[in-house]
């Protein structure tokens, strides 16, 4: 069964926009994996957050001295899925909040849980969320995830967008993110898409 939903959520829009989300949870191959299979998500890109535009090469970021997280910018239409739904799946299915600064093998502070918000009503629903599920101790730990502002996104490399749709027979796709769309589809099947690719 999926966690609980957000008790406090943005109403759904009453017509069609465009609304931007920024989420950290371990390598991006996976976050981007899950997010680019949710109804009323408009496009996905992986890239670097909390660190300075100098430093946002895959190279750098992985030493560890950046201050970057590898993150996901999810741009979704707030008429057909909420932010808080977004939330919801990122809690769910995209990652582990509980553990600090990894997920599963790998290690660091560029893997670390962290929602970067764009406004306050993100980190109004974002704070809540994490308040309501803690709450309720529905994770064997306490959740870790980093609410913070987002100062800035910088796009990775080609070769890391859609890395797992690209390459779906990798060791690391096939035992760390796979998982992760099945449980998408388990979880919430009327949210679920069979993302393609990019037109």
């Amino acid at each position: 069964m999926p966690i609980p939903p957000a008790k406090v959520d943005a109403s759904p829009a009453t017509s069609p926009g465009k609304q931007t989300a920024v989420f950290a949870g371990g390598c991006f191959w996976g976050t981007q994996a899950v997010f680019e299979r949710v109804k009323g998500v408009l496009n996905t890109t992986v890239g670097y957050s909390g660190g300075s535009a100098g430093t946002a090469t895959y190279d750098q970021v992985v030493t560890e001295r950046t201050g970057h997280a590898e993150s996901v910018q999810v741009v979704f239409d707030p008429s057909q899925i909420t932010y808080g739904q977004l939330l919801r799946i990122f809690f769910s299915v995209a990652h582990d909040p509980t553990q600090l600064n990894r997920q599963g093998p790998d290690v660091g502070t560029s893997y670390r849980s962290a929602i970067f918000y764009s406004n306050e009503e993100q980190k109004r629903i974002a704070v809540a969320y994490i308040a309501q599920l803690d709450a309720a101790n529905v994770f064997h730990g306490h959740i870790v995830t980093e609410v913070t502002p987002l100062k800035a996104f910088y796009r990775a490399e080609d070769y890391h967008q859609d890395f797992a749709l690209k390459n779906p027979n990798n060791n690391y796709i096939t035992i760390c993110d796979l998982p992760k769309i099945a449980a998408l589809k388990q979880q919430f099947p009327e949210l679920f898409v069979d993302y393609k690719g990019k037109k």
